[in-house]
């Protein structure tokens, strides 16, 4: 168990920060860039726990994967070049990874079983296995299918339309890569737009998805071929939360952002940060493969409570456990609601992060989907923990900066999931 100490940033935090590559378009970057045919080169991919547990499934299926420290190399084989793994497939800690594989195993013509970690063994998988098995799809597991290990028996899939209960990115991209095995055309629509990284990618390496956001559809038809083609991953934006909410809340702070991506299926954070009277600066905007990215500048402000809820929340699901602290500190009461899908993550987020925030002080309470906030308090310091989910340990470690003794973080190396080197960077900046 790694134990990392925050301490008081009295000068504030100033500086760059070069964010690492978003995690979920690293993992799209290598699915897609194995079942094209030809070579693919990745630049700025997230060399976290997540992503190398994508690249160590691939593999095992027959992809010749090259790592250099600036580019993965991916030799693609295309779906029928795909081979039957001799070893059940770990995904590890990685949610993504198990859900959009078992959505491309299920068209393929071999058998494969999937399993990873004890957070993922309790996630649900139902969400996935459903819609897949009314495409025909031969998936079995604990539960009949909700709970791992999944074993997946590929197989001829038909295309459906499916609404979906919950605007889950992985649920939608999970259909959509098995609706590309599938005859005729696969429909998924959603209560609201969740991130669209897959439709993004899929249109770069030559598929094309029909999309009308207006009524949360997105449509792929069946049979088409992906075409290798190098991608330039951009700067996770959930990443850079940590360091939004830092700066935003820490006096005397000032940091630059690089290279950050700005997709608005992903910039839930932005808007709360402006409701709540942020100070940010957006610039330098352009395309990378398909997707915005700007840099941003961001300095200390005083902020004011706010109510967050409604089709906002798909849009900064991941960034609510750093909202969560930086609502500690504004002038008011924050509102989080309509945010029960946090109970589903690494750990129930709602639970762990009201606990661990009344240990350092905070005046929090949860409710049944989500949490009510008290500004304005003074964090303490303490001993807290991640509880192995690296976004709930970022989160914490944020309130060193501001209490008076340290923040003690137990179970610290959560954090390599998504952010390698978080903590470094944290230090440098001080």
């Amino acid at each position: 168990m790694t134990t990392e100490t925050v301490k008081k940033a009295a000068n504030g935090l100033n500086g760059t920060v070069t964010i690492p590559g978003d995690k979920s378009i690293s993992h799209r970057s290598i699915l897609f860039s194995s079942i094209a045919k030809g070579t693919s080169r990745i630049s700025g991919f997230l060399k976290g726990q997540d992503c190398l547990s994508t690249i160590a499934c691939m593999k095992q299926m027959g992809v010749k994967i090259e790592e250099t420290d600036d580019t993965i190399t991916v030799y693609g084989r295309g779906f029928e070049g795909l081979q039957e793994p001799e070893r059940v497939l770990d995904v590890g800690n990685s949610g993504t990874t198990i859900r959009l594989l078992t959505g491309l195993l299920s068209g393929t013509s071999f058998y494969s079983v999937l399993e990873g970690d004890d957070s993922i063994a309790k996630r649900p998988m139902s969400r996935v296995t459903k819609p897949l098995k009314e495409m025909g799809a031969l998936i079995d597991g604990r539960e009949e299918g909700n709970l791992t290990p999944i074993s997946v028996r590929g197989s001829e899939l038909t295309g459906i339309d499916y609404t979906s209960p919950v605007a889950s990115a992985q649920v939608k991209s999970a259909i959509l890569l098995a609706g590309l095995r599938a005859s005729g055309v696969t429909v998924v629509r959603e209560p609201s737009v969740s991130r669209d990284h897959t439709e993004r990618m899929l249109n770069a390496f030559g598929v094309h998805v029909e999309q009308d956001p207006h009524k949360g559809e997105v449509k792929v038809e069946g049979g088409a071929e992906l075409t290798a083609r190098d991608v330039e991953v951009p700067g996770d934006i959930s990443s850079a939360a940590f360091f939004l909410v830092a700066a935003c809340m820490t006096p005397n702070s000032s940091l630059e952002l690089k290279n950050v991506g700005i997709n608005p299926t992903r910039t839930g954070i932005l808007d709360v940060l402006e409701a709540m009277g942020a100070s940010l600066e957006i610039y330098n905007e352009r395309t990378e493969t398909g997707e915005p990215v700007a840099d941003i500048r961001v300095t200390y402000s005083q902020l004011k409570g706010t109510e967050i809820g409604g089709e906002l929340i798909p849009r900064l699901i991941d960034e609510i456990p750093a909202i969560a602290v930086l609502a500690t500190q504004a002038n008011g009461t924050t509102v989080i609601k309509d945010a029960a899908e946090l109970k589903v993550k690494e750990t129930n987020r709602i639970d762990t992060m009201v606990n661990q925030l009344k240990t350092l002080g905070a005046q929090i309470e949860a409710t049944d989907d989500g949490m009510i906030i008290q500004g304005g308090t003074p964090l303490l310091g303490g001993r807290v923990s991640s509880f192995h989910d690296h976004r709930v340990g970022m989160s914490l470690a944020l309130c060193g900066l501001l209490s008076d003794t340290p923040v003690v973080v137990d179970e610290a190396e959560a954090v390599d999931v998504s952010y390698p080197g978080f903590f470094q960077e944290l230090y440098r900046l001080k």
